[in-house]
């Protein structure tokens, strides 16, 4: 029966995935939508806790306020990104060839290029760390791929909106029983809480590396300091990776453009000087224990959810996470499974 039981949850894991995969079209404008809605409920209950003399904003006007900031904001970052787009898709070749002519100089650059050909190649290029066109167009293609789809996503915005006033109703008549509703109430509630957590405390350490690196690009001399420094700021959203490459990147940026070493280098141990003490000792200070995650596995959910969503699954990935980790913590079946996502194999914190 075990046999049968397993066989049937590895069928509809796969299967999950192959739905996943096929109607990305369809699904992740919805996924992207459910997340701008989360955004827009948070923002209106951080201007719920705002005192005006001693009162507090009734919630409609706190959701008002909260959605037509995230209008102006949005707005406002599509706009600068649209035009920057067209200002770095400019310089980015020249900044290859720069690139590579700088490359050609360095006692090891035998492995960055071929040695019959003498055309750029080699591990890195391939893995496309060292291919800025490459790195550029993919980032504006993730860019891209959300602008064409803002249309659905935001009728998806709008329903959300208009169903949130019956959920706690639709919560109770799909239960129908007081103690699986207390239980499924404690689970959203929970996933609510850590989720809500997970963000605040990101956006504040993704934007103090982000001006951080900014006011250190500006220092040094780099163009478009202000895309690099919200480059960085989006890829730390993206786990382990997004810091390596939020380092590496301006950095060889900045030797793409300067003749000497010297900028390359301030960058680098700049840069990489914020993604470390901001990263692994002021995050972690601030988050505590709550997010009792393997770090193997974040690293294996980034691949995957980068795999079947490209970056925007990048970015969901640890949300996701937390969500699946959550609901498998509170169900005696699923347990054992959060147990092995877990760093050290305590899952009590999630059953209080």
């Amino acid at each position: 029966m075990k046999i049968v039981n397993f066989t049937a949850s590895a069928v509809l894991v796969a299967l999950t995935f192959y739905i996943l995969v096929i109607g990305q079209a369809l699904l992740l404008p919805l996924v992207v939508a459910v997340a701008i809605w989360f955004l827009i409920n948070l923002l209106a209950a951080g201007f719920g806790q705002v005192p005006v003399g001693s009162r507090r904003l009734p919630r409609w006007l706190c959701l008002v306020a909260a959605i037509f900031s995230f209008i102006a904001l949005g707005w406002g970052v599509i706009n600068f990104i649209g035009d920057s787009i067209a200002d770095v898709s400019r310089v980015i070749p020249a900044y290859q060839v720069n690139l590579e002519n700088r490359l050609r100089d360095m006692p090891f650059s035998a492995y960055f290029f071929d040695s019959e050909t003498g055309e750029f190649s080699g591990f890195l290029l391939e893995a496309g760390w060292l291919d800025l066109p490459g790195l550029f167009t993919s980032l504006v293609g993730s860019f891209t791929t959300v602008i064409t789809s803002s249309g659905l996503i935001l009728i998806y915005i709008v329903f959300l909106f208009l169903e949130q006033g019956a959920i706690d109703r639709k919560i109770t008549n799909l239960v129908g029983n007081s103690e699986r509703e207390k239980k499924v109430r404690k689970i959203i509630s929970k996933i609510n809480s850590d989720i809500n957590k997970y963000i605040s405390i990101k956006m504040f350490t993704s934007t103090l590396t982000g001006v951080l690196s900014y006011i250190l690009l500006v220092a040094v001399g780099v163009d478009f300091a202000i895309i690099w420094g919200l480059l960085i700021f989006l890829l730390n959203f993206i786990p382990t990776i997004g810091s390596i490459i939020a380092t590496i990147f301006p950095a060889v940026i900045s030797l793409a453009q300067f003749e000497g070493y010297t900028q390359f280098f301030i960058v680098l141990g700049g840069v990489g000087v914020f993604q470390n003490l901001i990263g692994n000792f002021l995050e972690p200070k601030m988050m505590g224990n709550t997010f009792n995650l393997s770090p193997l596995l974040i690293l294996l959910n980034l691949g995957l959810w980068g795999y079947v969503w490209g970056v925007i699954g990048m970015f969901l990935c640890v949300p996701l996470l937390i969500i699946i980790f959550i609901v498998l913590s509170h169900f005696p079946q699923t347990r054992p499974i959060a147990i092995m996502l877990s760093s050290n194999g305590n899952v009590g914190h999630y059953q209080d």
